[in-house]
């Protein structure tokens, strides 16, 4: 069963700060193979009209917690609070 993940509020600057962390470097993420762990689907980041926002789509919720146990500790070091929001998907399809 797909996961979504809707990160919390931050910038895209805390953005590209994560993603430097978690790749080595890139400002973005490129490919699933840039990911530290094994399981997203689909990610998708963009600033809307009052905040930068990062939608996951993971294969499962053990996928994401794998993740998340990198993820969070990065995020807060960047200076970014609050959970993000994690349910499971009704629909997922893909290209």
């Amino acid at each position: 069963m797909p996961i979504v993940l809707i990160s919390p509020e931050f910038t895209q600057e805390q953005y590209e700060e994560t993603n430097r962390k978690l790749t080595g470097g890139k400002n973005r993420m490129e490919s699933p193979a840039d990911w530290p762990v094994e399981g997203l689907l689909a990610h998708i980041a963009g600033q809307g009209e009052n905040t930068f926002r990062v939608v996951d789509v993971w294969e499962s919720e053990e996928a994401l917690n794998r993740f998340a146990e990198i993820l969070i500790p990065i995020l807060r070091e960047a200076g970014v609070e609050g959970d993000p929001e994690v349910y499971p998907a009704l629909t997922y399809v893909s290209a």
